[in-house]
């Protein structure tokens, strides 16, 4: 999905909070009981979207992550760059995907979250409820976990995340952002190194055209 970058109190309101104090409780949560990546799937979701180490192709640089959007896969490159593990995804819905070469600068754990003025301006009677933002937990829309997307210094609003809708991995269902189930994402989250790469390829719709 499209954030807007956390924002600060304003004519009174509180900005929303993410207490440390709840996390560990909130990821057992999301976590299934007696989880093992490759085969747990309250979900339900197709077992080709569960966590898999791959073969990786040559040339590419460890710690990088590739997002396959036609095959709604996310590939994480292991650090002996010839392996990495692959997730399954969500990708946004039309021309709100923006595929581009990006670099990670921020991570955050239980993140709270804002609609950008767009998303709100296109979808007030979802968003505008949370023009004020929204506290972390699990009912978050960026889930458990986050990676920040940026071009430069500047923030693209682009997110890699969690998902408190699991059932949308596979599809086009976000408003801009790639999408993972909140355990999965857990996984990742502490391989992934601010400053590494995220190249998110072209779907469907725009290859060949």
């Amino acid at each position: 999905m499209l954030f807007s970058s956390p924002i600060s109190a304003v004519q009174g309101a509180a900005a929303p909070t993410s207490p440390r104090s709840k996390w560990d409780q909130w990821d057992a949560q999301i976590t299934p009981s007696g989880y093992d990546p490759a085969t747990s799937n309250p979900w339900g979701v197709h077992p080709r979207f569960l966590p898999v180490r791959v073969e990786a192709k040559s040339g590419l640089t460890p710690g990088d992550i590739h997002v396959d959007a036609v095959a709604r896969y996310l590939y994480h490159i292991e650090p002996n760059g010839s392996t990495a593990m692959r997730y399954g995804v969500a990708i946004a819905r039309g021309s709100l995907y923006e595929p581009g070469v990006y670099t990670i600068r921020r991570k955050a754990k239980w993140p709270t979250w804002r609609p950008t003025d767009a998303m709100i301006e296109r979808d007030p009677d979802t968003f505008a409820q949370h023009a004020d933002g929204m506290d972390g937990g699990p009912s978050n829309p960026l889930g458990s976990r986050a990676l920040y997307l940026y071009v430069g210094n500047r923030d693209t609003y682009l997110r890699i995340h969690g998902s408190p809708q699991p059932r949308s991995i596979g599809g086009r269902a976000s408003s801009g952002c790639v999408r993972m189930i909140m355990a999965h994402i857990n996984d990742l989250y502490p391989n992934v190194e601010t400053g590494k790469t995220a190249h998110l390829y072209p779907p469907e719709d725009v290859i060949g055209g």
